[in-house]
């Protein structure tokens, strides 16, 4: 069965309509809604790109007091011991210090807990730390106000991100406990679990929440379910979601599209993916750097490259930040395709990142385009990289690449150097990689160079008895001698039942 939004999501018109309008056309258009049948069981190992990322924008909605508090007189005040934190946050000692001598002052003049939830904030790369910071805030008696219920939220989510849920829980339930339950600290709660791969606990607790009489779901809610749904790949279940969010009366905001958009590429549905971003710019939810990231990395992984330039070109005009993963997909689109100017285009884009931020898959996937192009130069430079981060080629198919290079520049020399280097790096070996030495030493009449060939092979392990070995060996007497080796060869030929075919022998 097909829902209207399935249908939208495949015939999307291109022609804009106003956004009330827009909002009720879509309103009714699932077949279901998200019920307890809708709960699936899941494996909790599974990890989600850039979870905290996603974690924060899921709460921009709720952090909006700390949003703004980055634009207040107080924020200088967090940054200095913000940055005095940071000096010392492997000295626990210390940071108690820092706290109660800088610390102190500044929370007892925010009684709402807007300092605590900015320093939270501008300290989030460092949970541990973090943590050790609420811990401290909490613990302490000198303070006549208590936590707040956004503070409690922040708290839950740092312990989420320290990977730290038992703390977690012990924090929801210490709010309850204090009167402090609200939607927020639901929805901390249950991000805290799907960014730590508990999304069985994360929808037991959704169900909790929806059985809860002093508080009911907000959109903030919906987003972590949609992003849920959207890691499991699980595209029913996030698109049922999203009518339950139009039959709550809600609206979607651009961290409902983008999760959605998020599932669409994760799955590899390219024409959903993109007509979800159609129906999100004539909605309420403007597009934003966040969702072009998303439409980039999703046309580049469906190797349509026009529409990912395209959506770039939009990108750089709402971010100058460079996107190093970003990058590193585009990279790997342009490896992939057929287009013609596309190592001029991969050349810019390395000039964006640095060498030391190379990926192994990157690593691979420029040796494979170089030696495809038959740029022996820049082959090289990259399998020096590659040497250098011990990064090993493990697919027979670019082995033959790379030394398909070689015999087109007729350089055997060279060639025997990165067989060499190949096998101490443990790179996979195959046959070709000697049977194009012997025939390249042939070539050059190095006779004894090409005969030695054979001993590697044995050594690591490669049968050098092989038809083929045994025929470039013949070519290679007949063409230069000696003949008593030739008649010798051919004689072990015919006592391992090999056919030879005298027509096709230059004898």
């Amino acid at each position: 069965m097909r829902t209207q939004w399935r249908h939208l999501l495949g015939n999307h018109p291109l022609k804009r309509t106003s956004k009330i309008s827009s909002l009720n056309h879509i309103r009714p258009c699932f077949y279901s809604s998200l019920t307890n049948s809708t709960i699936v069981s899941s494996n909790p190992s599974v990890s989600w790109p850039q979870s905290m990322n996603v974690l924060i924008g899921l709460f921009s909605e709720s952090d909006s007091r700390a949003s703004k508090g980055v634009k207040t007189e107080f924020s200088h005040q967090v940054s200095i011991l913000k940055d005095e934190l940071l000096k010392h946050h492997n000295d626990t000692q210390t940071v108690h210090k820092l706290l109660r001598d800088l610390g102190s002052p500044l929370f007892s003049s925010y009684i709402d807990g807007s300092a605590l939830i900015e320093l939270l904030k501008q300290i989030y790369k460092f949970p541990v730390l973090a943590l050790e910071v609420f811990n401290w805030r909490r613990k302490h008696a000198n303070f006549t106000f208590p936590i707040s219920r956004e503070e409690y939220a922040k708290g839950i989510r740092v312990a989420g991100q320290a990977k730290n849920m038992d703390f977690a829980i012990e924090l929801f339930t210490e709010a309850i406990n204090n009167q402090c339950k609200t939607s927020v600290t639901y929805n901390a709660l249950m991000a805290s679990y799907m960014v730590n791969g508990l999304v069985d606990k994360c929808q037991s607790l959704f169900r909790e929440f929806k059985k809860d009489q002093s508080c009911i779901p907000n959109i903030v809610t919906y987003n972590i379910l949609i992003s849920v749904f959207g890691r499991l790949m699980l595209i029913d279940h996030m698109e049922a979601t999203l009518q339950e969010i139009y039959n709550s009366r809600l609206i979607p905001n651009v961290y409902t599209f983008n999760n959605l958009i998020t599932g669409y590429v994760t799955a590899w549905m390219w024409d959903r993916m993109e007509n979800t971003y159609l129906i999100m710019k004539q909605q309420a939810a403007e597009p934003d750097v966040g969702t072009y990231k998303l439409m980039v990395r999703g046309y580049a992984h469906a190797g349509n490259l026009k529409k990912m330039e395209e959506m770039y070109e939009l990108l750089k005009q709402h971010s100058d930040e460079d996107n190093i993963q970003l990058i590193k997909a585009m990279i790997c689109a342009y490896c992939k395709s057929s287009c013609v100017k596309k190592i001029e285009k991969i050349d810019s884009l390395l000039n964006l990142i640095l060498e030391e931020e190379y990926s192994s898959w990157l690593i691979v996937s420029l040796i494979r385009v170089y030696a495809r192009e038959k740029l022996l130069d820049r082959m090289e430079a990259i399998m020096n990289v590659a040497f250098d981060k011990k990064v090993a080629v493990t697919s027979v198919d670019i082995m033959r690449e790379i030394i398909s290079v070689y015999y087109h520049h007729n350089i055997v020399d060279k060639l025997s150097s990165f067989v060499k280097r190949a096998e101490s790096a443990e790179w996979i070996l195959c046959r070709s990689l000697y049977h194009c030495k012997m025939v390249m030493y042939s070539s050059e009449r190095r006779l004894e160079e090409m005969e030695n060939v054979l001993e590697e092979m044995e050594k690591f392990g490669i049968n050098s008895r092989t038809k083929k070995s045994l025929v470039i060996l013949c070519i290679a007497y007949s063409t230069w001698g000696p003949k008593c080796k030739l008649e010798q060869l051919v004689a072990l030929m015919l006592k391992l039942g090999y056919d030879i075919h005298w027509e096709k022998m230059p004898l």
